[in-house]
């Protein structure tokens, strides 16, 4: 599967394998990107403190104007400009549990200017899309249509980085060949069962 075998459990140092059992609690399962980064545990450290930050903020005592699915929603649109298959399917499973639309991740991934989105939401993409397709290009310009629609400098901020981590992310997941575990696909698509 991988291009570079992954690691066990009981290979990984133990504050790595504390935070994939946790993780797997969660989830019922071990995401493959936890264990495919683990082969470098300085990596896997630095790459899981960004990410909590920019995906977690009040993990780290921030604020963040952004909802967990807007956050999740600039993943899925980065992801599938860069042709990431495992960021795509993942965080497109996360992006329909948090905002309950079953259909949201793949509109957003093939085409989100026509996905049922919100107006302030669809800003939000056009702007990382730029970061992502064309940093080179950002201007003053860009920034009024967001405030427009009530993101301060420092929710542009986390949209801008969170595009930027991501792409690095999709890279790291595309040339090593990860592919996404079984269980995203369906996640978020039915309701459970009660």
């Amino acid at each position: 599967m991988n291009r570079y075998p992954a690691p066990t459990l009981d290979q990984v140092p133990e504050d790595i394998r504390a935070r994939i059992l946790e993780v797997q609690d969660k989830a019922g399962f071990v995401p493959n990107v936890f264990l495919a980064l683990a082969r470098r545990p300085a990596e896997w450290r630095a790459f899981f403190a960004y990410h909590d930050a920019l995906m977690t903020p009040e993990t780290v005592g921030r604020e963040s104007g952004l909802t967990k699915g807007e956050r999740e929603m600039i993943v899925t649109a980065t992801s599938a400009a860069n042709g990431c298959l495992y960021c795509v399917v993942a965080h497109g499973a996360i992006l329909r549990i948090y905002e309950k639309k079953p259909l949201v991740a793949d509109q957003v991934a093939v085409n989100w200017r026509k996905a049922d989105i919100t107006p302030r939401q669809r800003a939000m993409l056009d702007f990382a899309m730029k970061v992502c397709l064309r940093s080179n290009e950002i201007e003053e310009a860009d920034f009024p249509p967001l405030h427009a629609h009530g993101f301060s400098d420092e929710d542009i901020w986390d949209i801008a980085a969170i595009t930027a981590f991501f792409g690095l992310s999709n890279r790291m997941a595309s040339f090593s060949n990860m592919q996404p575990n079984p269980e995203f696909y369906l996640m978020g698509r039915v309701p459970k069962g009660k």
